[in-house]
């Protein structure tokens, strides 16, 4: 346990201002995330220097496409999250209790420098409800130039960015649904999906390398003119060189009864997403799809191939397409 970032008292009771939920917490009460807790009127992260899961894993599982394409990421999470996503493929973790082995930052760093991880990924759960702990890992690991990356839901103030931007270089945002208000209401407990794009923007501004998921989740969302609404978005308010994966849903947890997102589905939302301007865009759960690969945006050629975890880079010599020498946005 350690004494939580990002809060502050209102009368009888503490503020937390970590998520866009902001939380107002009342004394020996838990946070919408149950893992930051008012003891006596100090906020605390109560889950701080334990883990629930680690391992090596290819930064493309993430999923990040133009960051460091090939490398290793050492993974780690806790338990906790900011949604209550009712299809979570993780939720043994980010919904339930689970047995947790401690941890301390150094240690974290140490193993994965012994694994010759390129970065840290904080990661399966929502790494924003183990921020203190993440940040904490990030700044030894900024020590010896092991880089960090969040794999976030994108519900953080601007105030939580502002501090993880000094140490964290990378962040997959995880939209559902393609940010549909009903959808992220019903089916995840958020109200207010728009904060989301407020992160996506700050991001930019920060300079933060941006990957963006879209979980086209079957039946309740993958409306297409939804994708179509999102994708516009993008393009002009972030630009047409960011990753964009369309995710395949998973019957799990308690959507188990809905079936698998077809992959027509996915592929007419990349069709979409590429008519609206997007450079990078990709089909995501989908192995040895064409479409988890990466193209030159104007000659078309194959420059990174990609069959699930296998990673060819193919035709890029110095970020630029060997064929027709056209610039490409990713960072090596």
């Amino acid at each position: 346990m350690k004494k939580a970032l990002l809060w502050s008292i209102e009368g009888e009771k503490i503020r937390c201002n970590l998520c866009a939920r902001l939380c107002l917490i009342p004394n020996e009460i838990k946070g919408f995330c149950q893992t930051r807790k008012n003891i006596d009127g100090v906020l605390y992260a109560t889950m701080y220097g334990e883990i629930s899961m680690s391992g090596v894993d290819p930064i493309e599982k993430k999923p990040f496409f133009h960051f460091h394409p090939g490398s290793k990421s050492f993974s780690i999470s806790t338990v906790g999250c900011t949604f209550r996503c009712k299809f979570c493929q993780n939720y043994d973790i980010s919904q339930k209790q689970f047995k947790m082995n401690k941890q301390k930052p150094i240690d974290i760093v140490k193993k994965a420098n012994e694994l010759k991880c390129e970065s840290i990924s904080y990661t399966y759960n929502e790494p924003t409800v183990f921020f203190e702990y993440a940040l904490d890992t990030a700044k030894e690991a900024h020590k010896i130039g092991i880089l960090n990356t969040f794999v976030t839901n994108g519900y953080l103030t601007s105030e939580a960015i502002d501090v993880a931007s000094k140490y964290i270089q990378a962040m997959t945002i995880g939209v559902k649904g393609s940010l549909n208000k009903k959808f992220y209401e019903k089916i995840m407990s958020v109200p207010d999906p728009d904060s989301v794009k407020q992160t996506i923007l700050e991001l930019k501004r920060k300079k933060i390398h941006i990957e963006i998921t879209n979980l086209l989740v079957s039946k309740f969302g993958d409306d297409l003119n939804d994708v179509k609404k999102f994708t516009k978005w993008i393009y002009n308010n972030i630009g047409p060189d960011i990753p964009l994966h369309f995710t395949k849903f998973h019957p799990d947890w308690k959507l188990n009864d809905i079936p698998s997102t077809s992959v027509n589905v996915i592929e007419k939302a990349y069709s979409i997403a590429k008519e609206e301007g997007l450079n990078y865009v990709y089909a995501g759960n989908i192995s040895g799809h064409p479409l988890e690969n990466t193209y030159c945006p104007k000659c078309n050629e194959v420059l990174i191939k990609r069959d699930s975890f296998n990673v060819k880079i193919l035709n890029i010599n110095r970020k630029l397409c060997n064929k027709c020498g056209t610039k490409i946005s990713y960072i090596c």
